[in-house]
């Protein structure tokens, strides 16, 4: 016998109810599941913990770190120098260009922002024909109507910003020389006839001759006696950019010496470089000081003796500070200077502090500073001033 008809009517309708009770349960599970599906999309998207053998390249995460990694490698090639050519050409420069006089030098520099280093001759006579923009990524040099005279080093500095304040990224800087060949022109004019130049025994001498022509060809002589000065490329050397370098000057080197200059049919002359020869010393002087007594009684005479020894014909100059000082007691020195016997030239200077009828207010301590083209060294001595010693009664 069929389920039903054991209830009869009334077990029908309880199972009728029964049913619904189950399709209303089941579809309201259903639209809560699939409610939390939409409001909480991470939790599909959120990678596990990696497992041994396992790929772990699902997820997004993934995906958004590798770009950030390679902006950060590429970012130190965007800074770079081109040259602006006619119709809107660029080509990249290497260390020298040429730009024809009359002509207009473009340079444009990446980098936001940047900052430009001109030749001395631009940065002092500011006419109006140089031109300096900063655009969004890049800064561009302008200078036109060129003369042979704007020949020299141009430079980019890209710039480092924090908020307002900038700085220059010196490590980073580009650098191109440009030369402005002038057919009247071979040496890059200067207001000075003369120029007076030292030579330092301890650093490299220059003379600054430069061309406005990489293809001119350049050598240097002596006014008096006139000849001319072999340029051997170890103790004189040429640099087209730079000039004549004398690498260790000697006394032999100081003299009157000028540059020419030949390019075709054309030749000239430089400026005259007056080259003295001066003396420098190798270290700052290392001065010894000794008081001719430690402990002296009123009204004696006291000395205090500093001395230096060092190269010889290098000018040593001493300064004493001593108690006396306070209550305006003058300055009595002897200064001397001796050679020293035996081996490489070598002498001694030295500088006597005198101190006549010694006083109380002159005992403390004596400062003696010897200073040369290198730089002073001090040294000090305590003197103690005693009672005079009373005579002997008979």
């Amino acid at each position: 016998m069929p389920l039903v008809n054991l209830f009869g009517s009334k077990g029908r309708l309880l199972l009728s109810a029964l049913l619904i009770c189950a399709i209303i349960f089941e579809l309201a599970y259903c639209q809560k599941d699939s409610h939390e599906q939409k409001t909480t999309p991470g939790r599909r998207s959120k990678p596990s913990k990696p497992r041994l053998g396992k790929s772990t390249n699902k997820g997004p995460r993934a995906v958004t770190a590798k770009p950030k990694i390679k902006a950060k490698q590429a970012a130190p090639a965007q800074n770079f120098l081109t040259q602006v050519l006619n119709r809107g050409k660029f080509k990249k420069v290497g260390e020298t260009i040429s730009v024809q006089t009359g002509d207009t030098l473009e340079l444009r520099c990446r980098g936001k922002p940047v900052q430009w280093s001109v030749p001395s001759y631009l940065e002092e006579d500011d006419d109006g024909r140089l031109r300096i923009v900063q655009h969004e990524r890049y800064g561009v040099l302008t200078l036109v109507n060129t003369t042979g005279a704007d020949t020299g080093e141009y430079t980019c500095y890209p710039m480092y910003c924090e908020d307002t304040d900038c700085r220059k990224e010196y490590d980073k800087a580009i650098k191109v020389f440009v030369f402005f060949p002038d057919p009247q022109e071979l040496f890059v004019p200067s207001s000075d006839y003369y120029e007076v130049i030292q030579l330092r025994t301890n650093w490299p001498t220059l003379l600054p001759c430069q061309v406005t022509s990489p293809e001119a060809k350049v050598t240097l002589h002596r006014e008096f006696p006139q000849r001319e000065v072999a340029v051997d490329g170890t103790e004189i050397s040429f640099n087209v950019r730079k000039g004549f370098t004398i690498h260790r000057p000697r006394p032999y080197h100081a003299g009157e010496l000028y540059c020419e200059a030949n390019l075709g049919n054309l030749r000239q002359s430089s400026t005259k470089y007056m080259l003295i020869y001066v003396k420098y010393p190798m270290a700052p002087p290392a001065p010894v000081i000794q008081a001719s007594s430690s402990s002296v009684a009123v009204g004696e005479n006291l000395r205090v003796s500093c001395s230096v020894l060092g190269e010889q014909d290098v000018v040593v100059e001493f300064t004493w500070e001593y108690p006396g000082q306070q209550i305006g007691r003058p300055l009595y020195t002897q200064e001397s200077i001796s050679p020293v016997s035996g081996g490489a030239a070598r002498q001694q200077s030295q500088s006597i502090l005198l101190v006549d009828e010694v006083r109380d207010v002159d005992q403390g301590t004596y400062t003696c500073t010897a200073q040369n083209l290198q730089g002073g060294t001090s040294v000090s001595t305590n003197v103690k001033v005693v009672p005079k010693a009373k005579p002997k009664k008979p």
